[in-house]
């Protein structure tokens, strides 16, 4: 079993994942930026169930230095990271703000490299590691009145595909999990943009973004497997997985969409491995399945 930190592990895919890791007898340690407020009641479930917490903000080196460093020492060692939190944003593209863009960005790519540099020393030094992180089949694609958040997690892929190479001569695994939608939480504290002003330049089509959110959700309620605990049992699947077998990618979703990222994903991995045999380099994809 494997002692794991799971950043932003009070939301709607952390939770559920914590408490199926925990129920196999794993070690799991989790960050929150508040115990109180709307996470109360969450901490005090992980807690109950076994979770050691932490006070984080990956937003702030500082913090986010302490946390991770609190997380380690209070599991007595660290096998597993999972680089899960993150922010949502929607709306017209160009309604959103640049510091509303700054935001997301700082949270899901910046947060991420925050998190990777006080915990790669330790896993280099103990010469093994898996590193999961969550990214989204709209980290593949982009769909209307998702621009922003989406350019985060294509950030954020681009960013694990060099980790991913720069991390294997060290033992380091690294494993993407692409969630669909989800009813969760997340959507409720999504960025979304207000300029009052340049919304009366699109006219009609302002109203566009709310039709097709109340449509995503009519959706999830009628897909009922569509639900967080798929992400759990995928987390689970991956750690049950031996060392160094473990796929790179992980698509979950059952909307339909899935397939059609898998095989994007399958011409992509194809694309890479063909890339980097031309530079003489494939060596450093192997750790993965």
């Amino acid at each position: 079993m494997a002692k794991v930190l799971i950043t932003g592990i009070a939301g709607g895919l952390g939770k559920p994942t914590a408490l199926a890791l925990l129920e196999r007898g794993h070690e799991v340690a989790g960050s929150v930026r508040s115990r109180s407020g709307r996470n109360a009641d969450a901490v005090a479930a992980l807690e109950a169930a076994g979770a050691r917490i932490v006070e984080m903000d990956v937003t702030d080196t500082d913090s986010t230095e302490r946390g991770v460093t609190e997380a380690i020492a209070a599991l007595g060692g660290m096998e597993v990271l999972f680089n899960n939190a993150g922010i949502g944003s929607y709306g017209i593209q160009e309604l959103m703000s640049p510091e509303d863009m700054a935001h997301v960005f700082d949270v899901n790519v910046t947060g991420v490299q925050r998190v990777m540099r006080v915990a790669l020393p330790h896993f280099r030094k103990q010469g093994r590691g898996t590193i999961l992180y969550t990214s989204s089949l709209i980290g593949r694609i982009a769909t209307p009145f998702y621009g922003t958040y989406s350019a985060s997690k294509w950030a954020l892929e681009a960013i694990v595909e060099c980790y991913r190479t720069e991390l294997s001569g060290f033992g380091i695994e690294s494993c993407i999990i692409e969630p669909g939608a989800m009813p969760t939480a997340f959507f409720e504290g999504m960025i979304a943009p207000s300029d009052p002003q340049r919304e009366v330049g699109y006219g009609d089509f302002a109203q566009v973004p709310a039709m097709s959110a109340a449509g995503l959700a009519q959706m999830l309620d009628a897909t009922p497997a569509q639900r967080p605990e798929r992400i759990a049992e995928a987390v689970v699947a991956l750690l049950d997985l031996p060392y160094r077998r473990k796929p790179f990618r992980t698509v979950v979703d059952h909307t339909g969409v899935g397939p059609q990222i898998e095989r994007y994903n399958d011409v992509l991995h194809d694309v890479t491995r063909t890339v980097m045999t031309n530079f003489g380099i494939e060596q450093m994809l192997d750790l993965n399945a």
